[in-house]
């Protein structure tokens, strides 16, 4: 469960938002998340989970559940 809290206090801590509203979080359907957002929340996770995500991944990272997916790949379970 220790991932599932670096993860979800990522997304947190980069928009400001409560954690009620990440099941939903897509890129761009916060102010929040937009390109330079974008950038920030990855760097927050690559930090959390000691990780460097390629970049089609970091184009590929759109919304919560996503990411979630895509961190799999570098074997992150959330």
């Amino acid at each position: 469960m220790e991932n599932k809290i670096k993860y979800d206090t990522a997304f947190t801590e980069s928009f400001g938002i409560d954690e009620s509203a990440l099941d939903d979080l897509e890129y761009e359907s916060i102010t929040e998340w937009d390109s330079v957002g974008h950038m920030g929340l990855i760097a927050e996770i690559e930090e959390a989970f000691d990780i460097e995500l390629e970049i089609d991944d970091v184009i590929d990272f759109s919304s919560y559940v996503k990411g979630k997916d895509i961190l799999k790949k570098y074997k992150v379970e959330i």
